[in-house]
């Protein structure tokens, strides 16, 4: 599959700032340095388009890519640790919600997890919230290049449809196999 051209198109503080693109979205959930920006640009095949970073929390607003004006990746804070105020914080999750709860455009969310740990709490309060609201979602399990095996990536991802159910994908930023299965998801859905 030909790598689609991606672009960074603009950022969001709330909804009433969010543009219509006509496209289905898809908002990228996850804890801080789970790998969303890595994600992003794994897919579109560019280092610089989604900047990284070693600091927890660097990204403070949604951050719309487009790609090949097929569908849109929306790139959210992380949840978990920052270095913010509680205010902030507060701020950030009443945005995200109405974001989350209102945006017609979202075909389905997806949460990354770092396929190197446990599903971490915050990973779980985030399920139980989506699935309370009764949203559609998948999950997207990270870092699969830093696990020993191919073995023990499969056992990863046996255990998060265990606890998680629904779709799952294996990502890697380094080792670019998984990316034609998430694509086609996405130009599918």
């Amino acid at each position: 599959m030909t790598r689609p051209q991606a672009k960074f198109i603009q950022s969001a503080e709330k909804l009433s700032q969010c543009p219509n693109f006509g496209l289905p979205e898809f908002p990228l959930l996850g804890r801080s340095n789970v790998g969303k920006s890595s994600f992003i640009n794994g897919l579109a095949d560019n280092k610089k388009l989604a900047k990284t970073s070693n600091t927890p929390g660097k990204t403070r607003l949604i951050n719309f890519f487009n790609f090949d004006e097929k569908f849109i990746l929306a790139d959210l804070p992380g949840y978990g640790y920052a270095q913010v105020s509680k205010e902030v914080q507060n701020r950030w999750q009443k945005n995200l919600e109405e974001y989350l709860l209102k945006r017609e455009q979202i075909k389905c969310l997806v949460q990354l997890i770092d396929g190197r740990h446990e599903i971490q709490k915050n990973d779980r309060q985030m399920r139980d919230w989506v699935l309370a609201h009764n949203l559609p979602i998948i999950t997207i399990i990270t870092k699969t290049d830093c696990i020993s095996s191919h073995n023990k990536v499969q056992s990863a991802i046996a255990h998060v449809k265990r606890e998680f159910g629904g779709e799952v994908f294996p990502f890697s930023a380094v080792d670019k196999r998984y990316n034609d299965d998430i694509l086609k998801f996405f130009m599918n859905n």
